[in-house]
């Protein structure tokens, strides 16, 4: 018995820690646009949906806790707690709102392809608005006051048909790759 439950804790850290990795090397892939986006999203969806709300998060946290540290894991090989203080940094902090959320839908609606639809839209929103609240207060603070109608322009509305592949690609993978982690 205390063979299978270390092997278990221990295949849970191997999981956080790798899918920890691919969340950072999703963050350095960026897709030129007007406005360049990167996938982290998809990579903190593909986390949940296939490690499951619990596991996932950890790999969110530890991400985070990482970029925090310094090591170069957020979008643009950069790191640091200034990068979480800045701007942009609670789109960060919401991808473990994001995650959090749909870890909680999860345990109550449990793990179907429909409820995992519906948590990465509803985590998806949430990112979006402790992000762009984030936004406003530290964008306000250097630069002084900036309409909300402004900043859901430049950090919102271009980004959401990305975003929505990035949720078709997640649910691909997870349903593909969802078996080899349990």
């Amino acid at each position: 018995m205390t063979k299978v439950i270390s092997k278990n804790k221990t295949s849970d850290i191997v999981y956080i820690g790798i899918f920890a990795a691919m969340i950072s090397i999703c963050s350095w892939i960026t897709i030129p646009a007007t406005i360049p986006f990167t996938l982290q999203t998809m990579g903190i969806f593909t986390a949940i949906g296939i490690l499951g709300g619990q596991r996932g998060t950890l790999a969110v946290l530890t991400y985070i806790l990482l970029g925090a540290v310094g090591i170069p894991v957020f979008s643009g090989f950069s790191g640091g707690i200034g990068i979480i203080f800045g701007t942009t940094g609670g789109y960060i902090i919401g991808f473990l709102f994001s995650a959090i959320l749909m870890w909680g839908i999860e345990a109550i609606f449990g793990r179907n392809q429909i409820v995992f639809i519906l948590s990465m839209i509803a985590g998806l929103f949430v990112c979006y608005a402790f992000g762009t609240a984030w936004f406003m207060i530290i964008y306000t603070q250097q630069s002084g006051f900036i309409e909300l109608s402004t900043v859901l322009g430049w950090c919102v509305i271009p980004f959401l048909i990305p975003d929505f592949i990035k949720m078709a690609v997640a649910l691909f993978l997870t349903k593909r790759l969802k078996k080899i982690c349990q």
